[in-house]
C-alpha cells in the first residue's frame, strides 16, 4: 500500500490548477440520491472518521458508479461543484482489492475532480461534511490518467472510500447588510456569487475602508487563521480588474500577515459566509512600489467572500 501525503498529487491534478474555469454544475435541489448496489455489500469499511480502511470479500466489477453514505454528516453541502472540498480517502482495485491509495487530499473544486474522476464527482454530489461514503466506481467515470495512476488495469473498477472533512462555501452565504456612506463603491452579483464593481467618478478616500456587505455566522478569521475566499480586485483609478480568484477558477487561502496590510484589516474579525468591501489606501497597499499590474500609488478596492478557514496555513503569499 502506498501512503500518499497528498491525492492531489498521485492522482495527477496538479496540472489542473493551470487551466481556466470550468462552468458549474448545481446538483438539482441537493437531494443526495444514493444509488446503492449489491456490489457495496461486498465492502467492509472500518477505521475512525478521518482514517478509513477498507477490504473486499470478492472482485467489485461495476458497470455504472454507485455509492452509498454510511455516515452523513451534518456540515456545509456541496451544492455545485465550483466548490472546495477537501478529504481523506482510501483506494482500492476492485478487482484484486488491493489498497492503492491511502490519504488526505488538498483543498480542490468538484470540478476538477471531475476532470480526473467523474465517478468521484458524481460521489460528492450533494453530499455534507462529515459524511463517510463508499462508493464504486465504473472505469468509464475514471479518465486514463486516473487509471494509469492507480494502477488499474482495463476494466477494473475503483472502490472509494470518503470521508469528507471540510466542504468549502460556493460564495458568501451571510445575511445583506444595509451599507451607509458617500462615496463608496457600488457592488452588483451574478447569480453565482461573482461580483462587479462600480467604482464612483470621486477622489479616492485616505483611509482605509471596510464594509460587511453580508453577514455570516460561521467561524471568525483570527490573526493566525488562514481564511479561504474568494476575491475581486480593482483598481480606484481606473475601475480596472487587476485581479479576481473568480477569473482564475480557483479559491485562495491567505495568511494574514502574507497579504497587504489593508487585505489582513478587512479580513480579520469577520466571520465565514461574509461579504467585504474594502478600499485600501496606498500606504496599507503597495505604497509607492508598482507590483505586477497595479502602478504605484494605487488605491485598490477589493470585493472579498469568505469561504471558509483551511486547518493548515500554506506558503506566505
Amino acid at each position: 500500500m502506498r501512503q500518499i501525503p497528498a491525492a492531489i498529487a498521485v492522482l495527477g491534478l496538479s496540472a489542473l490548477a493551470l487551466v481556466g474555469c470550468a462552468a458549474s454544475t448545481p446538483a438539482a435541489g441537493c437531494e443526495r440520491a444514493e444509488t446503492g448496489s449489491s456490489a457495496l455489500d461486498l465492502i467492509e469499511v472500518t477505521g475512525d472518521q478521518g482514517q478509513p480502511a477498507a477490504t473486499t470479500t470478492a472482485p467489485v466489477h461495476v458497470s455504472e458508479t454507485t455509492y452509498t453514505d454510511l455516515t452523513v454528516g451534518s456540515g456545509e453541502a456541496v451544492t455545485t461543484r465550483a466548490q472546495d472540498v477537501q478529504f481523506t480517502t482510501t483506494v482500492l482495485n476492485g478487482t484484486t482489492g488491493q489498497t492503492v491509495v491511502s490519504s488526505g487530499t488538498t483543498v480542490q473544486t468538484v470540478t476538477q475532480w471531475a476532470t480526473f474522476a467523474e465517478g468521484v464527482a458524481d460521489i460528492l454530489e450533494c453530499a455534507t461534511e462529515g459524511s463517510r461514503i463508499v462508493g464504486a466506481i465504473a472505469p468509464d467515470d475514471l479518465s486514463d490518467q486516473a487509471a494509469t495512476n492507480l494502477g488499474l488495469s482495463d476494466g477494473d473498477s475503483a472502490i472509494f472510500v470518503i470521508d469528507l472533512d471540510k466542504v468549502y462555501l460556493p460564495a458568501a452565504d451571510g445575511a445583506p447588510q444595509y451599507v451607509d456612506g458617500a462615496g463608496i463603491p457600488t457592488v452588483v452579483l451574478d447569480p453565482d456569487g461573482r461580483p462587479g464593481i462600480i467604482v464612483p467618478d470621486a477622489e479616492a478616500p485616505d483611509d482605509l475602508i471596510v464594509k460587511t456587505l453580508k453577514k455570516g455566522d460561521g467561524e471568525v478569521v483570527a490573526a493566525d487563521s488562514t481564511p479561504r475566499v474568494h476575491y475581486t480586485g480593482v483598481l480606484w483609478e481606473t475601475g480596472e480588474v487587476f485581479d479576481s480568484s473568480w477569473e482564475k477558477g480557483a479559491s485562495a487561502a491567505f495568511s494574514l500577515d502574507g497579504v497587504v496590510e489593508g487585505f489582513a484589516d478587512a479580513l480579520e474579525g469577520q466571520s465565514v459566509g461574509s461579504q467585504v468591501l474594502a478600499v485600501i489606501p496606498p500606504e496599507l497597499g503597495y505604497g509607492d512600489q508598482a507590483s505586477a499590474s497595479i502602478p504605484a500609488g494605487s488605491t485598490l478596492v477589493f470585493v472579498i467572500d469568505i469561504l471558509g478557514i483551511d486547518e493548515t496555513a500554506p506558503a506566505t503569499q
